[in-house]
C-alpha cells in the first residue's frame, strides 16, 4: 500500500522499447475483476476510486490483460482513466482464453490473436497499445506463427511494443528472431526465483523485465 505522502516515482525508473519509461512500482490489474478473476467487482465504486487514485501517487504503469474479467479489467481501467492522463502507460496481453472462474487456457492462433487485439484496442480506448505481450505461447501452435503474428501487430501500428509472458531465455531468443522483445513479465519474488536467468538474460539485453 502507498501512503499519501509517498510516490512511486521514489521507486526508481526503467525503459521500455527504448523510449517509453515507467516507474518501477507499477499497478497489477488483475485483481480488480470479481472473484475467481471472473466478472464484475463486488465493490464498483471503490475500484474506480483505486484507479483514479493512481496517476496522484506518481504511477505511471498499468498491467491488465484482455483474460482479467474476461475483458472487465480492461473497461473498469478506460471508464476511470480515459482520457489518460500524459504519461500513463496501460500494458495489456492476450492469448489465454477463460470460460470460468480461475479456469485459463491459452490460445495463440494468429488470428484470434488479431482478434484480441482489435478488441484490447477498444476496450481500452486507444488508437495503439504501448506495450502488448503474449500472455502464454500456445504450446498447440507453431511458436513461429504465434511471433509472425505479433510482428504483424506491430507493422500494422496495433501495437508499439510487444513482451512475452512467463518464459523461458530460449522463448525469447526465439521470438526475438521476429520482433524486438521489449518485455519478458515472469513470476519473481522473494521466495520464488525460479526465473532468475531470465532476469539475467533481459539485464544483458536491455530487455524490460517485469515480476
Amino acid at each position: 500500500m502507498i501512503h499519501s505522502s509517498e510516490n512511486a516515482t521514489k521507486s526508481g525508473t526503467f525503459t521500455i522499447g527504448g523510449d517509453l519509461a515507467i516507474h518501477r512500482l507499477g499497478f497489477g490489474a488483475m485483481r480488480i475483476t470479481g472473484k475467481g478473476i471472473w466478472g464484475l467487482p463486488t465493490n464498483h465504486d471503490e475500484v474506480i476510486r483505486t484507479l483514479r487514485r493512481l496517476p496522484e501517487l506518481g504511477i505511471n504503469f498499468i498491467d491488465t490483460a484482455d483474460a482479467y474479467g474476461p475483458d472487465v479489467s480492461e473497461w473498469l481501467i478506460k471508464e476511470a482513466l480515459h482520457p489518460y492522463p500524459n504519461g500513463l502507460m496501460i500494458a495489456t496481453k492476450a492469448g489465454l482464453t477463460r470460460s470460468g472462474p480461475d479456469i485459463w487456457k491459452p490460445v495463440g492462433r494468429p488470428e484470434y490473436l488479431l482478434q484480441q487485439v482489435h478488441k484490447s484496442l477498444r476496450n481500452l480506448g486507444v488508437e495503439q497499445i504501448d506495450l502488448w505481450q503474449l500472455h502464454r505461447i500456445d504450446p498447440k501452435v507453431p511458436a513461429d506463427e504465434q511471433f509472425d503474428a505479433i510482428r504483424s501487430f506491430i507493422d500494422q501500428k496495433l501495437i508499439r511494443h510487444a513482451g512475452l509472458s512467463e518464459v523461458s531465455v530460449e522463448n525469447i531468443k526465439a521470438a526475438s528472431k521476429f520482433f524486438d522483445v521489449a518485455t519478458a513479465q515472469n513470476r519473481y519474488n522473494l521466495v520464488d526465483r525460479i526465473s532468475e536467468d531470465v532476469l539475467d538474460y533481459c539485464t544483458e539485453q536491455n530487455i524490460g523485465f517485469i515480476p
